[in-house]
């Protein structure tokens, strides 16, 4: 079973980028997305009906912002809107499908760029996503939780961990998350097979940085220890150029 996970920082400004036709020849069974920025009626969905994905949409309250979506090509038993607390639901950064032998879920987590308030609520956020899926997993103990976490977790996945040491997504608070998180009982799978450097998700816009590779790993197929088994391959897909991140993929086995 293929699974992906791509923020494409606009669905419909991905789509003028090849994105269909990305997704048609990849081929994955699920597909998580992040930052979709519009409601499913502002897209023509039945180009991805016709590839025979079922869709589940939750955007944000806000136009133009936010929002996840899953594809699926595998009919899911049940699927779950948020975390059940409107401060994140109203932004869309929780969308859960479950299947017969384990739960995808697309998240999105709050970035901290834009400053202290939004840092401040990224931290809220950590904590009530902690809790949450500590309690999700005693009744559902094989989960994916896949998305765009906003964090870097190591020095390996930064290009400059010097420079960024006071940057949010590689402050030391968020990293200790990161640790607490793992720690937990949830496996990076993308790390479980490759501890090389220079593999990132997002590139900023400027400086020419994706050219140069000078990106971040922020985005992550995180799955319950429970699943170790059944992990067969974690990559990053840096050639598929629809948004300033790239997808990421996580095959499992039957």
């Amino acid at each position: 079973m293929k699974i992906v996970s791509y923020n494409v920082n606009g669905i419909r400004a991905a789509m003028n980028k090849g994105f269909v036709e990305w997704l048609q020849q990849t081929n994955p069974d699920v597909i998580g997305l992040q930052e979709v920025k519009a409601l499913e009626s502002q897209i023509d969905s039945t180009i991805f009906k016709d590839l025979g994905y079922e869709i589940y949409w939750y955007p944000a309250v806000k136009k133009g912002y936010s929002g996840v979506a899953i594809f699926t090509k595998k009919t899911p038993k049940s699927i779950k809107h948020g975390m059940g607390l409107d401060k994140y639901d109203d932004e869309g950064r929780l969308l859960e499908v479950e299947f017969d032998n384990f739960s995808f879920i697309s998240a999105y987590f709050p970035s901290g760029t834009t400053g202290d308030i939004r840092q401040g609520f990224k931290y809220e956020f950590l904590d009530d996503i902690y809790g949450y899926m500590q309690d999700l997993r005693q009744s559902k103990p094989n989960i994916i939780l896949s998305g765009d976490y906003n964090i870097c977790h190591k020095a390996i996945d930064i290009h400059n961990p010097v420079s960024n040491k006071n940057s949010s997504g590689f402050l030391p608070e968020e990293r200790a998350w990161m640790d607490k998180f793992t720690d937990s009982g949830f496996t990076d799978t993308f790390r479980y097979f490759n501890e090389d450097p220079h593999h990132y998700t997002w590139w900023s816009y400027r400086a020419n940085a994706r050219a140069k590779n000078l990106g971040w790993r922020i985005d992550y197929h995180m799955a319950t220890n429970e699943m170790q088994n059944k992990l067969k391959r974690s990559v990053i897909l840096p050639e598929a150029k629809h948004s300033d991140h790239c997808p990421i993929l996580l095959e499992l086995t039957d």
